[in-house]
């Protein structure tokens, strides 16, 4: 594929088959993941006593389910059905009751929810990423700004692609991705695709392919869909080293009128 040629907005709904989606859990490992966020959401949510969230990339429902379990009022939502089926099945096996869970398209997120539905919006596990168009990134912020209630907060995480794309793969595996014996990294690195292979211990190869998002760039984002005081972590942490941390986090804010 040349630079040229950008996938389709949805091609992520075909790479997260219901196999891929059985692997998941595998994929991040919660105990892991959990031990290394350290609360680092809820702490965010917390500070600004958020507490009505829509947890917009659910995946397998990591995030959901654990923002529940601490008394947060979560609705789990996700443009691929299969991660949210299994989000539920997560959460039913564990005893979690969430607010609401849909598949949706972020472009729909007005329709489906409404005005100022929420206190906070997160869009975690380097989703975003999985948008090829500008326009389609700049379109589904404006729907997340639009569902976040004034004084709300978004959440936005991604790969640091500033330093893939301009210092090579180089993946700690500490924060992000923490199950064992599981590996993860790109075949294909252009400015305009990252593909990555995920490799299990069963010998099960996966795919995804997603837009290398600069760091910048995401911020620009937000600041132009109406955030504002957009702040960067590193790794959970602040100041850091621009190509040192594995996965940015940036939090904003939407102004009260």
């Amino acid at each position: 594929m040349s630079e040229s040629e950008l996938l389709e907005n949805d091609f992520y709904q075909k790479e997260y088959d219901k196999d891929f989606v059985d692997h998941w859990d595998d994929l991040i490992g919660w105990e892991g993941r959990q031990e290394a966020e350290a609360g680092f959401f809820h702490r965010m949510l917390d500070a600004f006593d958020l507490k009505k969230v829509l947890d917009a990339a659910c995946g397998t429902g990591f995030h959901s389910i654990t923002m529940a379990q601490e008394g947060f009022q979560v609705t789990a939502a996700d443009g691929a059905g299969t991660m949210v089926e299994k989000t539920l099945e997560n959460a039913r096996q564990l005893g979690v009751q969430l607010s609401d869970s849909r598949a949706v398209d972020w472009l729909n997120l007005e329709d489906e929810f409404g005005e100022n539905a929420f206190d906070a919006l997160i869009c975690l596990g380097n989703a975003f990423t999985h948008l090829f168009e500008h326009e389609t990134r700049r379109d589904a912020l404006r729907q997340m700004y639009r569902v976040v209630r004034p004084g709300g907060m978004i959440i936005v995480d991604h790969r640091n692609y500033d330093s893939l794309l301009e210092e090579g793969f180089n993946s700690k595996h500490q924060y992000y991705y923490t199950g064992e014996g599981i590996d993860a990294r790109p075949i294909e690195l252009t400015r305009t695709l990252a593909k990555f292979q995920y490799t299990f211990p069963n010998g099960n190869v996966f795919y995804l392919h997603m837009y290398p998002l600069k760091q910048d760039y995401v911020t620009h984002l937000l600041q132009d869909a109406g955030f504002a005081d957009v702040n960067r972590y590193g790794d959970f942490e602040r100041p850091y080293q621009h190509y040192e941390p594995d996965f940015i986090q940036q939090v904003a804010l939407k102004p009260k009128r």
